[in-house]
Parts: structure tokens; sequence; C-alpha cells
């Protein structure tokens, strides 16, 4: 009969539905939680993670002097900002822009300047630039600049490097744009790098290396872990260390050594060298000045002692 399941050969077979005994545990194992989810770096297959080991192998296992720091990018946000950037050549890794963004001159000279670098550019909701630009006011742009490869100062201490080594050492400088000054100047008077130490201090952020006017591309910045340390190292290799401080033992214009390998400190504005720095170095050298000026900016001491140590090596 139609409709028999009984008859032979008529086998009863489950529907999507059909009732089942249990899941064996499988829907409870599904909800538990897993941990927190791994780092970036710590998943094989990661680029993060290819990044790291390939920065570890260039490393070479060199000495705790070297830089350690969590690197990071660094998200510039409104049209002014990112034009600027683009103008001076700062390193970018992609340009954002917004969906249906109203297009002026800057949009435009930003978009060929991207294009001619071969910078990647992403139509990117204005959600999503919210977030990536942390809630600045973005203007519907925004650019990504990879994290700076910082040298090694042993990198600095380099016998084939042309003429008599010169290295300027920050510490305690916390404004970019001094950074960025101080890098051009070293590049103006032929000096072969600047140190930063990695904590409580400025690292190349975009504003730095805007300052530098595309100097940071031909000076390299070294980061050191501990900077007391890293002065004695140079020390051991030759090097003579100056501080500069505006109650000095010595005059700028009667420092004896600036035809030897030397190594500039310069201290912040505030609180100058610290007590460590200030006991490693070799000599403490004031910049003379009219009584009416109490002190200079970092970055204009910097040039100006950079400028009388060239001056004296010609």
């Amino acid at each position: 009969m139609a409709g028999n399941s009984q008859r032979r050969g008529a086998i009863r077979k489950g529907g999507k539905k059909a009732p089942t005994v249990g899941s064996g545990g499988q829907r409870r194992r599904g909800l538990e939680g897993k941990g927190p989810t791994p780092r970036a770096e710590d998943r094989p297959y990661h680029k993060a993670h290819k990044d790291a080991k390939a920065a570890e192998r260039r490393s070479g296992g060199r000495p705790s002097g070297g830089r350690k720091a969590k690197a990071s990018s660094e998200v510039v946000a409104g049209r002014n900002s990112v034009l600027e950037a683009l103008r001076t050549d700062v390193p970018a890794a992609t340009m954002y822009v917004a969906g249906r963004i109203d297009s002026d001159d800057r949009v435009r000279e930003a978009l060929k300047i991207a294009t001619e670098r071969s910078i990647p550019v992403l139509e990117t909701p204005r959600g999503e630039l919210d977030r990536l630009t942390d809630g600045a006011v973005h203007q519907g742009l925004a650019l990504q600049v990879p994290p700076y490869e910082y040298a090694h100062p042993n990198d600095l201490i380099d016998p084939e490097l042309p003429g008599i080594p010169l290295v300027v050492a920050l510490d305690g400088i916390t404004d970019p744009r001094n950074l960025g000054a101080i890098v051009r100047s070293v590049a103006a008077f032929g000096g072969h790098g600047v140190v930063v130490p990695s904590r409580r201090s400025v690292g190349m952020t975009a504003s730095a290396w805007k300052t530098s006017a595309g100097a940071a591309a031909r000076i390299p910045v070294a980061q050191c872990t501990n900077l007391t340390r890293t002065l004695e190292d140079y020390r051991k290799a030759g090097f003579f260390v100056i501080g500069l401080d505006m109650d000095g033992d010595v005059e700028l214009p009667d420092l004896q050594l600036a035809k030897e390998p030397l190594v500039i400190v310069v201290g912040s504005e505030g609180k100058g060298l610290s007590r460590l720095v200030r006991e490693t170095c070799d000599q403490i050298v004031s910049v003379p000045m009219s009584s009416a000026v109490e002190s200079l900016n970092a970055g204009i001491a910097t040039g100006v002692t950079l400028y009388e140590v060239a001056r004296q090596r010609r």
C-alpha cells in the first residue's frame, strides 16, 4: 500500500529535524573559552611574527645596549598633516581616504603624491577611520607610518665612516621637533648619527621625521636601553664624551677635544643632564651667551656646538 513503511525494501531515514540521543558534549565544548588570543608576534603564520624573526636575525645576537622596545606604527591624521608628511617624504605604508570625501586641493595633491610614491590608497568608511585615528580629527584623510627601524649604537662605531667620528646622544629630550632639528644639524655638519634612550625619551615619529627635512633618511638614529652604559662603551672604543650644560667647566670656543672622536650629549631644557650621564662625561661644555638669555633650545644648542666642532676640524 502507498505510504506503508513496512513494505519490503522500505527504509526510514531521519530528516534534518530528527531527534538525536545527544551531542556528545560538542556544543558545550564549543562554548568553552579558549583563552586570550595570542599576540600577532606569537602566531607563526602572521606577518608580525615573520617580521620579528627577521629583525632578530638582523640583530645577530647583539649586546643588550641595543633596542628592545616594541615598535608600533603611527597614524598621521588630518589633511594638512598628511599632505605635509607626504611632501617631506615621511615613510608611509598606507593612505586611508574616507568614502565620498569632499575633495579639495589638499586631497588631490595627497592622492597625486601617494600615487607617484606607490603608496597603497584605501577607501575606508568614516567609522573605521575614527577607530584607526583614535577619534582624532582626520577630515577624511589618514596616513599610516610604519615603525622606524633604529640602528644599534655599535653601528655608529665604524672605522670606515668618512671623517672623524661624531655622534650626538640625547638625555631626556622628549620633543620630537627637537630630535628632528638635531638630526638635521648632524647631517649639515658632518655627524655620523644620533643615539636616543628607549625609555623616557623621544623617538623617531612622523613629526621628528618632518622636522629633519629629509635628513632622517641619511642619518641613522640608534636606540639604547641604558644611555650611561652606551656612553661608557663609546669611551672604551676611543671616543671622548662631552656634555652640554649652561654651568659647564669649559666654554665652547675653548674646547680642545673637537678633533678627537666625539660624543656630544644634550640634556633636556628643564632638567639638563642626569647625574649618572654627567659623571660619565669627560668634559662639561657651555655655550657662551648674553646674560639676558638664560638657556638655548636643545636643538639650537646642538646646532651651535656642531658648527663649532666642524669649524675647528676644518
